[in-house]
């Protein structure tokens, strides 16, 4: 049997780029994962309080007249 020949330096760096693509990958995975988590517990404090952060602090009914109209 014949043995293989030398790796190339060609394969050696499309492999290793293959490895940092990986690792890439999986650091954006787990960035993301940390994200979620972190929105997720945003979210919950928000239900507790009971209120819309969109429309928080704003009173319902009427609202005083302008300066300019008075």
């Amino acid at each position: 049997m014949a043995r293989p020949g030398p790796a190339s330096q060609a394969k050696r760096a499309r492999e290793r780029a293959k490895q940092e693509k990986r690792k890439a990958k999986q650091e954006k995975r787990v960035a993301r994962k940390e994200l979620k988590a972190e929105r997720a517990d945003e979210a919950a404090q928000t239900r507790d309080t009971g209120e819309d952060p969109d429309i928080q602090g704003i009173v319902p009914g009427p609202q005083p007249l302008p300066e300019e109209m008075m």
